[in-house]
Formats: structure tokens, sequence, C-alpha cells
């Protein structure tokens, strides 16, 4: 299975498009969204994805039930709160924003899942810690480090990786 994966989109329209070109482009059979939408009116851009999404809420979401509602609108979108867990075939995945940092310790420390994706740092980062692999996919709207990025993760071979938007603009 083909996973795509983002975060950090921050209200940022054009580099949400350009996320959402690349992950359809890209053939993923289904995309994690670390959080940080920021506000409500980036979730249509997300329906645009061909495959179904997952998404939790990150520290700089405003309105919860407002992002809820307009998830809701959509049938392939799921917005499960600060946490999810997520089967991908063989695989569980840990989903969640990452600004609880003892949680994200937590979680990679007990070794609950095999696969921890998160966000918040705005840093790409694919750690292969043997027992588990730990994606951060950086920031979708390159906002703080001028990189704009999203990762793929082929749960098959247990390996992600991350993907320059630079050229989707």
């Amino acid at each position: 299975m083909r996973i795509g994966i983002l975060s950090d989109t921050h209200d940022n329209l054009d580099m949400t498009d350009a996320a959402v070109r690349r992950l359809n482009r890209e053939g993923v059979d289904l995309t994690l969204h670390a959080g940080d939408y920021v506000s409500p009116f980036v979730i249509p851009r997300l329906a645009n994805l061909q495959a179904p999404m997952v998404g939790v809420l990150g520290n700089n979401d405003g309105d919860h039930g407002l992002l809820a509602a307009r998830f809701a609108e959509h049938g392939h979108l799921s917005l499960r709160g600060a946490f999810a867990a997520v089967d991908a075939g063989d695989v569980a995945i840990g989903l969640l924003h990452g600004d609880d940092r003892e949680l994200l310790q937590a979680l990679i420390g007990r070794k609950a899942f095999d696969i921890v994706v998160h966000g918040h740092t705005h840093k790409a980062d694919v750690r292969d810690l043997g027992d588990i692999l730990v994606v951060n996919p950086g920031e979708a709207c390159g906002y703080l480090t001028g990189r704009p990025t999203i990762a793929v993760l082929d749960t098959a071979t247990r390996h992600a990786e991350v993907l320059s938007l630079r050229s989707e603009r």
C-alpha cells in the first residue's frame, strides 16, 4: 500500500493544491494528514484527493467543530480528533500532530505501532528505529523552512520518501 503523508498546510491554498496534485499523481491508496489545517476553508481543497484521507487536529487548528463539519461534507475524508490509530493492511500506524512531545515519545518508545506519523516541527524527517519507522513529512505550506514537502510511504517495504512541492506550483 502506498500512503501519502502531509502536515502543516496552514491555510496555504496554493501549496495544498500542489500537495493534492502530487499525491494524486503518485497514485496513493490512502492519505494521512498530521494536522494544522488552521481554517476550515482548506478542507474542500483536500477533498480533491482521489484517495481517502484520515486527518488529526493540530495545535493551530481553530474551530474544531467547523473543521469536523467540513470534513463530514466529503465522504472520503475523516477527521479523528487529536490521535488516530490507522490499520493499513499488515501495518499499524499511529497518527498525531506531535505537539504533545511526551505522547509522541511514549508512542515511539513503547513500540505500540509499526509506524508513527507526526508533524508540528515543520522539518521533514524519516527515522528507522529498527522496530518502528517515524515519519514527519515536513510542512506542506513552506512558511517556516521555505521548503514545502510531503512524504509517500510504501508499507510493503517500510520506506518513506520526502518529496519537494517546489516544482508543483
